[in-house]
């Protein structure tokens, strides 16, 4: 398993082996189903993409959804849908949780695949973008497993939404590399990796030097002033970092520290 990270980086175990036979598999997948959902996350639409998917599913149609608008800035998510469709790829972002947000998916997914009748749509994306919410959200049931944890999907599924429309949902698929590490702490902050993956206390120093940069108007805490604010303290002036760490990373995921988009469309090259 790799570890990426080099000195003063966070120390990131990449690429799971179950994801590695994942990625091997969703060839094969790609045959039986006529459209992909591609579901990234909208705090980082670059870094959440599968490059792999563009030569696997070159010529298969495809709808990317950016998942967790709720917890992305608006304004960004927005450029992020002008300059795709720009570039040709029909967009949407949605709230999984939010049923009204999640029908734009069903309509755009009129526009690519130009109104055929019955469809297969497989839905791949990495792990914690909100896939199985928006599939609970398309079936307006809770059907697909849906926790705020890395990797909860292992095994495939097939969901039936109506008469003309035929889910399947993936395992989330990690990219093979990442390009940077500021990509890296994003993407392990944004819960793309299992906690026990890689180093919370710094991942969580990376986005409060990185928000106080800059937003700094928000005044986001570090890890010792969260843990003094949330009774995190222990004898002789420390405090349990490890807890804290925990509770910081859940604090951030709900929202509660307001909504940050960690990447533009103009800084992609």
């Amino acid at each position: 398993m790799a570890k990426s990270g080099g000195p003063g980086e966070p120390q990131i175990q990449w690429y799971p082996g179950h994801m590695a036979q994942a990625m091997r598999k969703l060839g094969e997948r790609l045959r039986v189903v006529d459209v992909v959902i591609e579901v990234r996350d909208a705090r980082l639409p670059d870094a959440s993409a599968n490059p792999g998917l563009d030569r696997l599913a070159a010529h298969k149609p495809r709808l990317i959804v950016l998942g967790c608008e709720d917890l992305a800035d608006p304004h960004i998510t927005r450029e992020w849908l002008l300059w795709l469709a720009a570039h040709g790829r029909t967009a949407v972002a949605v709230n999984g949780k939010d049923q009204t947000s999640v029908r734009r998916i069903a309509a755009a997914l009129d526009t690519v695949s130009a109104g055929e009748g019955a469809m297969r749509a497989m839905v791949v994306g990495i792990p914690n973008t909100g896939k199985s919410s928006i599939i609970n959200g398309l079936l307006r049931r809770t059907a697909a497993r849906a926790e705020d944890k890395a990797g909860v999907t292992r095994s495939l599924q097939w969901f039936r939404v109506g008469p003309k429309l035929e889910l399947m949902d993936t395992p989330g698929i990690l990219v093979p590399k990442i390009a940077t590490p500021q990509a890296r702490w994003q993407l392990a902050l944004t819960g793309a990796l299992p906690r026990e993956r890689f180093d919370a206390e710094a991942v969580i120093a990376e986005f409060v030097a990185w928000s106080r940069a800059r937003t700094p108007e928000r005044a986001v805490p570090d890890l010792a002033g969260f843990a003094q604010s949330r009774g995190f303290t222990q004898r002789g002036g420390g405090f349990d970092a490890h807890n804290a760490a925990g509770a910081y990373l859940k604090h951030f995921g709900e929202g509660k520290f307001g909504r940050f988009s960690f990447e533009r469309p103009e800084a992609v090259a």
